[in-house]
């Protein structure tokens, strides 16, 4: 994870007016790191930005409050078990990567290897049956002893039943949160959060002090479906939020499986609706863990990653980028050697540097020097 000065400047650009996740990824393969964006000018970043965010991006430092944030920020992440993971980390959870909008920073409390493992999400109702959450138990618990990281939300009912069955094997648990990482919501799932911070792990996108903001959830949602192989919808009413995860799932290339329930419930309204549109029915874990074969928890983990890289991203057909790759070899290089092997102008090489690192491409070495990745090295 980056040091305090780097984790600053991620912070700072994450927080600046007018940035979100689309416009940090546009600045950051416009101009390199964020320390490069601040130190652009105001009329290269007016390019890419309203003249509001150029001005606040061009600032010799942030104001008071995001000061104040940042120094809050980094000290929190000195506490044993915080971190603060930043785009260009080498700890941000890969299937992220995939999605079309993945946060700038996370802030994460636990164990962060569990970012990168393969996982399933399971979501339901808040106000769930015992039966919906005995289910979402039976199911974490047994997904998490195949190997499967179970993932969900920390609200009442059916996530919290999960992220309980899910502690009980060796897979454990990602909890993916609304509010800043120093804020439990629901507050009655407090002891809980605690559980999973220690066996599992706490996520969030938003800073913190963030309280439970309505529009802040259906929004993490993409983070819920985005980690995950797949999505398990155990209950939801027609009208429920999980089906706003499911539909987001789709979108992202996960597959979507649902748990059938009684044509009498209206708890199995909104799963009988995900069967009717192709959702996969359900009856056991094992119903799920055969749906991906006989593949070890490493397997299922090399698969997810040779197919993401498999469905690759701009870097391999943009000509700049991989004449830079080419150039790149298999020892560790500085930017001078790099703009001399390849002919390409500095501003170039950085671009195409970061866009080769969020690619998983390319290694960032002590000394300002890089190298090619395991995958082509």
């Amino acid at each position: 994870m980056a040091a305090g000065q780097e984790i600053a400047d991620w912070l700072r650009l994450a927080q600046a007016v007018g940035v979100g996740p689309d416009t940090g990824r546009k600045l950051l393969t416009a101009f390199g790191m964020p320390n490069m964006i601040f130190s652009a000018g105001l009329n290269a970043l007016l390019e890419h930005v309203p003249l509001r965010t150029a001005s606040v991006l061009d600032a010799k430092s942030p104001d008071s409050d995001t000061l104040a944030l940042i120094e809050k920020t980094l000290a929190w992440a000195d506490e044993p078990g915080n971190h603060v993971i930043t785009l260009a980390d080498s700890d941000y959870p890969k299937s992220l990567l995939e999605i079309a909008d993945p946060p700038l920073v996370l802030y994460a409390k636990g164990r962060v290897e569990l970012l990168n493992k393969p996982a399933l999400a399971i979501v339901g109702s808040r106000n769930a049956s015992a039966d919906g959450c005995a289910n979402a138990r039976r199911f974490a618990e047994a997904l998490s002893r195949a190997g499967l990281c179970v993932v969900s939300g920390l609200a009442l009912g059916i996530d919290a039943a999960a992220h309980e069955g899910a502690l009980l094997g060796d897979a454990a648990t990602i909890a993916v949160i609304g509010t800043g990482a120093d804020i439990v919501y629901p507050a009655r799932n407090r002891a809980l959060a605690h559980r999973v911070a220690v066996q599992g792990c706490l996520l969030s996108e938003y800073a913190l002090g963030m309280p439970a903001v309505a529009s802040n959830f259906p929004r993490r949602n993409r983070l819920i479906s985005g980690l995950s192989h797949g999505v398990l919808v155990v209950e939801a009413a027609a009208q429920s939020g999980s089906l706003i995860t499911a539909k987001m799932a789709l979108e992202q290339g996960r597959d979507v499986f649902a748990i059938p329930g009684s044509i009498h419930s209206p708890l199995a309204k909104g799963c009988h609706q995900l069967i009717r549109q192709g959702a996969k029915l359900v009856e056991s874990a094992q119903d799920i863990l055969e749906e991906y074969g006989p593949l070890s928890s490493a397997a299922l983990q090399a698969e997810t990653r040779r197919a993401a890289y498999a469905r690759s991203s701009a870097t391999d057909r943009d000509p700049d980028t991989m004449a830079l790759l080419t150039a790149l070899g298999h020892d560790p290089v500085g930017i001078d050697e790099l703009a001399a092997r390849s002919g390409l102008p500095v501003a170039t090489i950085n671009a195409s540097l970061l866009a080769l690192e969020l690619d998983g491409k390319l290694e960032i070495l002590a000394g300002a020097l890089y190298r090619r990745a395991g995958l082509l090295s």
